[in-house]
């Protein structure tokens, strides 16, 4: 098992925005699917899962060939659906569980790659609990959209702080001047990062996520991520020039169609 991973795709057909979203139809291929497509083509799996709560999203992946496993319908989030396969599905025991989010259908393999080629060219005794991907922000759109999440690193390349709001504030951007006098301006050493929904976890710390007490600002953002900064674990960011387009709401599919196109 020495530095196996598993991908799981958490996949529930209840949401908020956009239910069924799971099972929406991207040019005739139930979204789920389309997930499931691009995370096989990732090199270096072990293994590639859906775990779902719903018999119909697990039909549609066996029918295209995929793994489905049923878990409880009671998750407050993906982490927590995958902590379940970790602990109670003899055939998903691994080092490392990859989560990407059901509803990424235009995730790149190369930058799955990227990031669990990182987790394994660290050292045993450095290897972060987490690591997550980002890229560059490249519209103003993406800036300032609520739905897109920022994350702001250390020079480490350790995540400080995850948050729907523009971070960093540029005090130029809001007309206000700099401690110098001068303005402060965008640089390519202060570039706006895009999380995408993309996840690697130890075993030990998957395991440990559903124990952990749900943070304030996790509640406030929506954002579960926050929930490992507030208890103190640390989150490596690995930067991809690879973007991704994820369907939060049912208006995200005509561009998602579009970009395939392309």
């Amino acid at each position: 098992m020495h530095n196996s991973v598993i991908a799981v795709i958490p996949a529930r057909y209840g949401s908020t925005r956009f239910p069924g979203k799971a099972l929406a139809p991207i040019a005739g291929v139930p979204m789920v699917v389309r997930v499931l497509e691009r995370v096989r083509q990732t090199r270096g799996l072990a293994l590639v899962m859906v775990a779902t709560d719903d018999s119909r999203i697990a039909d549609a992946v066996r029918s295209a060939g995929g793994h489905a496993v049923m878990t409880r319908a009671d998750h407050s989030s993906g982490t927590e659906r995958l902590a379940e396969v970790a602990a109670f599905h003899s055939e998903a025991l691994a080092d490392f569980y990859l989560n990407v989010q059901g509803d990424e259908p235009l995730i790149e393999p190369a930058a799955l790659e990227a990031l669990v080629e990182t987790m394994r060219a660290t050292a045993p005794a450095a290897r972060p609990p987490v690591a997550t991907l980002a890229t560059p922000i490249r519209t103003e759109q993406d800036r300032t959209d609520g739905h897109v999440v920022k994350v702001v690193t250390d020079v480490s390349g350790y995540a400080l702080y995850f948050s729907r709001s523009a971070i960093p504030s540029v005090r130029a951007a809001a007309g206000l001047p700099n401690g110098s006098g001068t303005a402060a301006a965008e640089s390519p050493e202060t570039p706006h990062l895009k999380h995408l929904g993309v996840y690697l976890y130890s075993r030990e710390s998957l395991l440990a996520f559903p124990q952990l007490p749900p943070g304030r600002l996790e509640q406030l953002e929506q954002l579960e991520q926050l929930r490992l900064l507030e208890n103190g674990y640390r989150i490596r960011v690995v930067v991809t020039p690879h973007d991704s387009v994820s369907v939060d709401v049912p208006e995200d599919i005509a561009r998602v169609e579009s970009l395939l196109k392309q």
